[in-house]
């Protein structure tokens, strides 16, 4: 029997639709349309022929998105029980593995094994994840709405290049900052943007001259692509430095601190002030997770015997100002609804010297309570971060001791930076080098105590 001709036209027309949509897929629609066998193991890049970009990638935090500490403390006691509790988050579950370990949200993998069964997860974002990437699905990047496309063909910043492992083809899109948003934006059920970083340079001074990610955290020196390649005058580099690299941290932002007088009496007013100069990052200082990031400014004064004295900055009086000043109070009381504690009371909000000022951006569960958990954020509250070439003012009033010694009294101004909260540490029994205190910058000023 003879098949009609318009018959076949149409079977191959809807084949091939069906084909296309599913190479296309992407975020959420992307979830379990992929193998692990698909994508090239990071070992298999860097062994012979990317052995510098291989060491590179192994040391940063691309290397251990799914595998780092909190990362898997975060993941495993707190958002999947979350997730299995409460309906509307329950997509984090196989969702936060769509940026942290991207081969296994796209194999289906959920949740995946845990680091220490040393499963393919553990790759995290390895180097076929990135380099078989070709574009972004929707408008905006974010919520790992890229287009994976894994195969022969690797993708990169430049044309002409010959490969005896694959095949090589220049996409422009990977030397692009919306490359990055697709991780680093982020909105959660709430439809609240709790990840911004790639936004936050969008509307800021930096994408307008043409700086983009890239050029900060893969900067370009001389080099070679692969081992076999010629030498080239900027190769970008796989470090991708940004808030886990103290190095990174340090002196990102200026700070200077000058009285209103010189000489004083005690039980006499003095006035300082402190400026605050955010004059390297291209996004919000602090950015990403900020959530569960501490960036604090601290003034105390040492008088001429010795005697430490703690200044409380001075309030400006505008909404939301309560989280950006340092408190006893308690906070994050919607971990509960994961440790199985309906009752839970919370834990300490700051961790540290009170009365200091917080640079954050306070995230507040559907019952308006500080929150670190990203997925469960219904609001936000007043932005305080410091923006990129932004400049803070803060003022701290003292009125000196009557019992001051005469002579001269040092001021000084930390500023202190914490991926995560002291006290979140330790209840999580998080390592404490996730909590360690950073020095951004600091300034020292002097007056006299007249006697």
């Amino acid at each position: 029997m003879k098949i009609p001709i318009l018959r076949i036209l149409i079977t191959l027309s809807l084949l091939c639709a069906s084909l296309f949509t599913q190479e296309k897929k992407a975020g959420d629609e992307a979830l379990g349309t992929k193998k692990y066998s698909d994508f090239e193991t990071p070992q298999f890049c860097g062994t012979s022929c990317h052995i510098d970009f291989y060491r590179q990638w192994e040391q940063s935090m691309m290397s251990q998105a799914y595998t780092h500490h909190w990362d898997e403390i975060e993941y495993f006691k707190l958002a999947v029980p979350h997730a299995e509790k409460d309906p509307k988050v329950a997509g984090v579950k196989a969702g936060c593995n769509g940026c942290h370990s991207p081969i296994a949200f796209l194999a289906g993998d959920v949740p995946p094994p845990k680091p220490s069964e040393n499963s393919r997860a553990n790759e995290s974002v390895s180097c076929d994840v990135c380099h078989t990437i070709t574009g972004f699905k929707g408008d905006v990047p974010f919520n790992f709405n890229y287009i994976s496309e894994p195969g022969k063909i690797k993708y990169g910043p430049r044309e002409g290049l010959v490969s005896p492992a694959h095949e090589t083809k220049k996409l422009d899109f990977l030397r692009s900052a919306d490359f990055c948003g697709t991780c680093h934006n982020e909105k959660d059920p709430y439809d609240i943007w709790v990840k911004s970083t790639h936004l936050e340079w969008k509307e800021g001074p930096y994408s307008k001259e043409g700086v983009r990610c890239q050029d900060c955290h893969m900067t370009y020196a001389p080099g070679r692509n692969a081992s076999m390649a010629k030498e080239l005058p900027n190769v970008a580099q796989h470090l991708f430095h940004g808030a886990h690299d103290p190095g990174k941290v340090r002196g990102v932002v200026e700070l200077r601190i000058h009285p209103d007088v010189r000489e004083a009496e005690p039980g006499e007013r003095v006035i300082f002030n402190v400026a605050l100069f955010n004059q390297k990052t291209g996004h919000k200082f602090p950015t990403g997770s900020a959530e569960e990031r501490m960036l604090w400014l601290h003034v105390e004064a040492t008088d001429a015997k010795g005697t430490i004295h703690h200044l409380n900055v001075d309030k400006k009086g505008f909404p939301g100002e309560e989280y950006t000043i340092a408190a006893n109070t308690l906070a994050y009381q919607d971990m509960g609804i994961a440790l199985n504690k309906p009752d839970f009371p919370g834990i300490q909000r700051d961790g540290i010297p009170l009365g200091d000022r917080i640079y954050r951006l306070p995230y507040l569960d559907p019952q308006g309570r500080m929150t670190i958990q990203q997925w469960n954020t219904a609001s936000q509250s007043t932005d305080y971060r410091i923006g990129p070439r932004e400049t803070k003012m803060e003022t701290f009033t003292w009125t000196l001791p009557s019992n001051l010694p005469p002579g001269t009294m040092k001021v000084k101004a930390v500023l202190n930076y914490q991926k995560l909260p002291t006290p979140v540490a330790e209840f999580l029994e998080v390592p404490m080098e996730e909590a360690e205190i950073i020095q951004v910058n600091f300034h020292e000023t002097s007056i006299t105590i007249l006697p």
